[in-house]
């Protein structure tokens, strides 16, 4: 809490001080992000620093993975699902995009497969992707790939996933048709700062 704090203080005494028009004005103004990222919850992949954005720039969520749910409009906790849902239908976004990134835990685990002790929400919540393992796994290319290189293609095919879900959100799929919304994967390496298009 104490390096928090520090960070907080350095950040109101410098960039705060540096940036308070561009502050005032989304007070005063509210957002109007031209972008969503949905983005992993590692510590080492933060959005806004990749795309060197400031406040008000790009509308940000972040789970385990960057992994997108299909559309299952019902009485449970859809926490991705509804920010996907304000971000087109009020904020108007006009591009989203699923970034993942190398080394992701959650496809690693995905990959192990079910692991031991209690997990009350991960391997539920890891499902999601359930399908870009299976490609991997029956993937001929990958036959006698070593476990990090079947990782790597498993975190691409969750991007492929992710971004055939957003097409199953019926308002998304009709703004991806009549042209008012466009959507990509990329792919960013924690080891050589490189972003690549899935």
């Amino acid at each position: 809490m104490k390096t928090l704090l520090e960070g907080y203080e350095r950040f109101r005494n410098g960039y705060w001080q540096e940036h308070q028009e561009l502050y005032s004005s989304l007070a005063r103004d509210g957002q109007r992000p031209p972008a969503m990222v949905i983005a992993c919850s590692d510590s080492r992949v933060s959005p806004e620093m990749i795309f060197d954005c400031t406040p008000g720039e790009i509308f940000v969520v972040r789970n385990v993975s960057a992994l997108v749910p299909p559309y299952e409009p019902d009485e449970n906790k859809h926490g991705t699902s509804a920010a996907l849902e304000f971000a087109v239908n009020a904020l108007k976004v006009r591009s989203i995009v699923v970034l993942g990134h190398s080394g992701c835990g959650g496809i690693r685990a995905l990959m192990k497969g079910p692991g031991g002790g209690s997990r009350d929400f991960i391997d539920s919540w890891m499902g999601i992707a359930g399908t870009a393992r299976q490609r991997v796994c029956d993937s001929p290319e990958l036959a006698g790939a070593d476990f990090e290189a079947r990782c790597i293609a498993c975190e691409h095919e969750a991007i492929r996933v992710s971004l055939a879900n957003l097409l199953t959100f019926p308002w998304i799929k009709e703004c991806v048709l009549d042209g008012r919304l466009t959507l990509a994967g990329l792919h960013f390496s924690v080891e050589t700062g490189t972003l690549q298009m899935v």
